[in-house]
């Protein structure tokens, strides 16, 4: 048995930088008044086909399954929907701070840093649609890249406007690209006029090409979004936020208004380059049957993310020790007792099972990283005492059994 395609299983020590970095970005969310949410992993399937019928993610890539009940379910494929469905079932006060992280799936081709099931970070921001949110939910992903090592990516940052002002420049990428249907990619010359804004989002090259001069949304936006979007900009350059305005940053879900943006790598692969996105989706709620709320958030998939360090050569495995390993050669009960007693007191202690002798247990302690061994055998059973070495000096001593804690804390 394997794990199916487009899974992977994540093993120490490796696993212990995934834990690393979601223990780096917990706190940085806990200290911007952010709190944990855990949404279902399956939801109604009409939760997510409201993201967006012609986008990819509904029409082909969703995991949709019928369960005992007769209830059509979809495996969760982004985090925003489920938890705009969980904000409104409980409708918690506003601004709604949450932040998760959790595993999302895709049926899609597999590749490096792109899995069927892959794993996300992100924060929601509900009830608010001051732009300084924005710039707070950007800066917060940028600082935990900075504070991980990251330095080779850009920031891209655009605005697709509202209902105001994106129906005129809907029209106008429409015309555009009906003038130019020859040009798109074989899946975009029959869609173009579908939704416009998805051939901006195709990274094929012939759509590429063929939209280099199309119309630009920031040359369509109406006054409230245009101020709302310099706000942003404000904002991230008073934090040093660098960011590059990119006009065909259309984002691949539909529900997104207003801000959108990418942080994409130059490290790695173009096609798996995106490390962290988002944007302002103040339409959503409501077209999940809540009231008009606005939100903001955003996601960054933890293998996209670690795929960019090792291409840097930064945030490695954390080196993975004990302070101290226990040496039981009388049965085993000491071992027991003492590395509970010593892991109770905060020490991290370890210990070997199955009766080994003596040097087999000496070389699972050099192997542990532990600085101190305690060791226990006849002599030390008998007296009630420990002898205690230090392995960076090679320097032993016997102390009391009952002052062990207190010797080691010294």
């Amino acid at each position: 048995m394997k794990a199916p395609t487009g899974t992977r299983d994540v093993l120490p020590p490796e696993s212990a930088r995934w834990a690393a970095l979601i223990a780096r970005f917990a706190r940085a969310a806990d200290a911007a008044g952010y709190g944990l949410v855990q949404s279902p992993m399956f939801e109604d399937v009409g939760v997510y086909q409201r993201v967006g019928e012609s986008t990819d993610i509904v029409r082909k890539e969703m995991y949709v399954f019928t369960d005992r009940g007769d209830r059509q379910l979809a495996l969760r494929p982004e985090g925003t929907a489920g938890v705009a469905r969980a904000y409104i079932q409980h409708r918690p006060p506003t601004p709604w701070k949450v932040w998760y992280a959790a595993p999302n799936f895709r049926y899609e081709r597999p590749q490096a840093g792109r899995y069927r099931q892959h794993h996300q970070l992100g924060v929601e921001v509900l009830g608010s649609d001051d732009p300084d949110v924005d710039v707070e939910v950007i800066s917060l992903l940028d600082d935990l890249f900075e504070t991980i090592g990251l330095r080779k990516y850009t920031l891209l940052l655009n605005s697709l406007g509202d209902d105001t002002c994106r129906p005129a420049y809907t029209q106008a990428l429409t015309d555009f690209l009906l003038a130019r249907t020859d040009e798109l990619c074989d899946e975009h010359r029959t869609r173009a006029a579908e939704n416009p804004m998805r051939v901006l989002d195709c990274k094929k090259k012939p759509c590429r090409d063929a939209t280099k001069t199309a119309p630009r949304t920031t040359d369509h936006l109406c006054e409230a979004c245009k101020a709302h979007f310099e706000r942003v900009q404000e904002g991230l350059s008073a934090l040093d936020v660098d960011f590059v305005i990119e006009p065909r940053l259309a984002r691949g879900l539909d529900y997104y208004t207003r801000t959108t943006f990418e942080f994409v790598s130059s490290e790695i692969d173009a096609s798996q380059s995106t490390i962290g996105s988002g944007g302002r989706y103040d339409k959503l709620v409501a077209e999940l049957g809540g009231p008009p709320t606005p939100g903001v958030g955003f996601g960054s998939g933890i293998e996209r993310v670690l795929l960019a360090a090792d291409a840097e050569g930064v945030f490695p495995v954390p080196e993975h020790r004990v302070d101290v390993y226990v040496v039981d050669v009388v049965g085993g009960t000491h071992a027991r007792d003492i590395t509970a007693e010593l892991r109770r007191a905060g020490i991290r202690a370890d210990r070997a099972f199955d009766g080994r002798s003596m040097k087999s247990q000496m070389k699972l302690a050099d192997k542990s990283g532990a600085m101190h061994v305690v060791i226990v055998g006849d002599d030390e059973a008998a007296s009630g005492e420990v002898t205690l070495r230090d392995l960076t000096t090679s320097e032993q001593r016997r102390v009391a059994r009952d002052g062990l804690v207190e010797e080691l804390r010294r």
